[in-house]
């Protein structure tokens, strides 16, 4: 019941993906390129959720020093501390959860294109289902032939830099299990569609694009320094401590002595006496 309920939620999804594909194919487009053609196409639909996702990570970031305070302060109450984080989020208008909507938008074309692709494998469209002549059928598992371990070795480095721009707010070891994640479930990825793993890929390196992009306009904070202000010829000194006196005036530089001046012999007149 649940997964008919599922499927029939689908139907006009999976008819846009399929209808997308038959254009990019109709245009000239292998079916492989077709997919990576209407991965593009969906990400271009994504970017105003993909706006608000930046915002919302520049947002976490630039507050980042308070939550780690309330953090602080209300560790050992949970209760109190989820209540004081919301409240902050409130206060400040940020949405934490705006991070996850690209994602989850996507997961329903990602289902949308698994049925498309299962199709492809009960009854092959006319043109060839291969990928740049490696992948020998995109309908087919991953696992299935030796350029589907190509392709999931792609797949798993894409999703690593993906993961690694999409965890900036988040602290080293949460970023660090993000990254791992990929790698403990490439085994299930193994079993999807070729076609399906090459849409992730395309979806990865386009979300890596993005945060290239990102990092570029995003203004950048300077750090201080744990040595203090850095010092230049036109920095005031500091002053020097003392035992509780005033600091004594400066004294003038005394002026050097000049040299003194060479001594002249006056000639005499007249030519020596014989």
């Amino acid at each position: 019941m649940t997964a008919v309920l599922v499927f029939s939620i689908l139907t006009p999804i999976e008819n846009a993906v399929r209808w997308l594909l038959d254009e990019f194919h109709t245009f000239g487009l292998p079916w492989s390129w077709a997919i990576v053609a209407t991965t593009i196409a969906v990400r271009i639909l994504l970017v105003p959720l993909t706006v608000r996702q930046i915002h919302s990570m520049q947002a976490l970031q630039r507050h980042a020093p308070e939550m780690k305070e309330i953090q602080r302060k209300y560790k050992g109450d949970r209760q109190k501390l989820n209540e004081e984080l919301m409240k902050f989020y409130r206060e400040n208008h940020i949405n934490p959860a705006a991070s996850c909507l690209p994602l989850v938008a996507q997961l329903p074309v990602f289902f949308a294109l698994y049925f498309v692709l299962r199709e492809f494998s009960k009854h092959p469209p006319a043109g060839s289902l291969s990928w740049l002549y490696i992948v020998p059928d995109i309908s087919a598992k991953a696992n299935s032939h030796w350029s589907g371990y190509l392709l999931l070795a792609i797949y798993a480095g894409s999703q690593i830099l993906s993961s690694y721009f999409m965890s900036t707010t988040m602290d080293k070891a949460q970023r660090v299990i993000l990254m791992i994640v990929p790698l403990v479930f490439i085994t299930v990825v193994a079993h999807f569609p070729v076609g399906l793993v090459l849409y992730w890929v395309t979806t990865n390196l386009w979300t890596v694009g993005q945060g290239l992009i990102t990092r570029r306009l995003m203004p950048k904070t300077p750090m201080p320094s744990p040595f203090g202000p850095r010092r230049t010829s036109r920095t005031t000194p500091a002053p020097t401590k003392t035992d509780g006196k005033a600091p004594a005036p400066a004294r003038a530089a005394a002026p050097k002595p000049k040299p003194p001046a060479p001594r002249r012999v006056k000639k005499k007149k007249g030519g020596p006496r014989r």
